[in-house]
């Protein structure tokens, strides 16, 4: 294939997902190949071998419309494998930038990028839609640097291994991170931006194209994130995320808060990395919180 062939790589990551019975095909004889043959894929899409052969390579790039739809059919692409594919088939889409989305919903609040990095002993960032990390704070980079802003969440998590061994329950998470996506876009699937981002994870990772194909996905209701540390060990931290709202409603952003029960070994551990990432002592992270004050106890001090 030729090297940066995208398309090419999406083609054939579609075609291993099938099997001959799948568009109809006999399956005759041992096979040593994962999914379709080319030769398959050609007969079911209309195409000669050679031409199917040279999209598949990269040699062809200017693939026409008719060509497209009848690669959509063969291959049996769903609405969002098909957007896909056409922003993956097109030299303009891929050479020139994705088009940005409307003001300011790239971009974290100032104010709260403020506000969370003030917060000692919560890991806290601000997302996007597409799951771009937009701001972070310090106690969140100290968890990973796969925090960082400028990182996208959905690659880190089905490309990045070591963000895998961040996790301790993997399986639920890879299902959660999908289901997310979804909601997250809701009916927008033909953004050019999301249609680039799912075409690199299935061209990529066959676990993403497993989910993101899948009919349904379960919801996960468990709102505990389990990390094993290479400093400090398990945590279970509580996980809040709240839609970052703006004068027309919610526009995708949100705002994530991991934080560890008061009193639970987490929430030493937790203290524990807050004070390395800050270079204090370690003896800080041992020390003993005061109870907050109540407000109305406030008033009558007053």
């Amino acid at each position: 294939m030729q090297p940066g062939n995208q398309f090419g790589e999406f083609l054939r990551a579609q075609r291993e997902l099938l099997t001959p019975e799948d568009v109809g095909l006999p399956a005759i004889g041992r096979r040593r190949i994962q999914g379709l043959r080319r030769e398959e894929a050609a007969l079911v899409s209309g195409l000669s071998p050679e031409d199917y052969l040279r999209l598949e390579q990269g040699i062809e790039q200017n693939p026409t419309e008719e060509v497209l739809e009848a690669l959509t059919r063969a291959l049996k692409l769903d609405k969002d494998a098909a957007a896909s594919l056409r922003v993956l088939a097109r030299p303009a889409a891929r050479g020139q930038q994705v088009p940005e989305s409307p003001a300011g919903t790239d971009e974290a609040p100032k104010g709260l990028a403020g506000l969370i990095t003030a917060w000692p002993n919560q890991a806290a960032w601000i997302e996007g839609r597409l799951t771009d990390v937009l701001a972070s704070n310090p106690l969140a980079l100290a968890l990973s640097p796969r925090f960082a802003p400028g990182t996208n969440l959905m690659r880190s998590v089905f490309l990045d291994p070591a963000f895998r061994d961040l996790h301790a329950h993997w399986d639920g998470m890879l299902v959660a991170t999908v289901a997310r996506l979804r909601t997250l876009i809701g009916p927008d699937i033909d953004d050019p931006a999301l249609a680039q981002l799912v075409g690199e994870l299935s061209v990529r990772s066959r676990e993403f194209r497993a989910l993101w194909g899948a009919a349904e996905l379960p919801m996960e209701v468990d709102t505990i994130t389990r990390l094993t540390h290479p400093q400090v060990g398990a945590l279970e931290l509580e996980t809040e995320r709240l839609a970052i709202g703006s004068p027309g409603g919610p526009d995708g952003r949100y705002l994530v808060i991991l934080h560890a029960q008061p009193g639970s070994e987490s929430e030493t551990a937790l203290r524990r990395l807050a004070a390395i990432a800050s270079g204090s002592s370690p003896a800080e992270a041992h020390r003993i919180l005061p109870a907050p004050v109540p407000i109305e106890s406030k008033r009558r001090v007053q």
